[in-house]
């Protein structure tokens, strides 16, 4: 497990103007390929997430496993035998990782997840590293701190 998760709050900028790098947390935090499931389980739940990144020795993203990735596994395993080994991370993650770039607008973030259907996109740099996400949330904080007080 790597990174650190903090807060990239944008100032006096719209939707419009806004840039996915202003909208980002830097370093999401991530799950190496061969954690276990016990591992992954107990890492969203401590954090409080929903799902991470996985990724590989070199740190490339090669999926994400989500709380919905855990349980579906729950489920089939009520039906089967017990695996001869636990299994891993890169066993249970959704291999699509659905990503943006650090110069994407904000508008066009919001865009993408609507078309996704997903509450969060991972951003990449040029040479496709993952440098941070941002969630629904990410989204909704930034528009709440341009609504006029009242």
């Amino acid at each position: 497990m790597r990174g650190a998760m903090q807060s990239n709050a944008v100032t006096g900028a719209d939707l419009r103007t806004a840039t996915a790098s202003q909208l980002m947390t830097p370093n999401p935090v991530s799950i190496h390929e061969d954690a276990t499931v016990e591992e992954v389980v107990a890492f969203l739940a401590d954090k409080g997430y929903s799902a991470a990144p996985v990724i590989d020795e070199a740190g490339h993203h090669l999926g994400v496993v989500s709380r919905s990735d855990i349980l579906r596994y729950d489920r089939e395993r009520a039906w089967l035998p017990p695996p001869a080994e636990p299994p891993r991370a890169r066993g249970l993650m959704t291999p699509a990782v659905f990503s943006v770039k650090l110069d994407i607008s904000a508008a066009r973030v919001a865009e993408h997840m609507v078309e996704l259907n997903v509450h969060r996109l991972f951003v990449v740099d040029d040479d496709g590293i993952l440098v941070g996400v941002i969630t629904a949330l990410d989204l909704l904080r930034h528009l709440c701190g341009q609504l006029p007080a009242g």
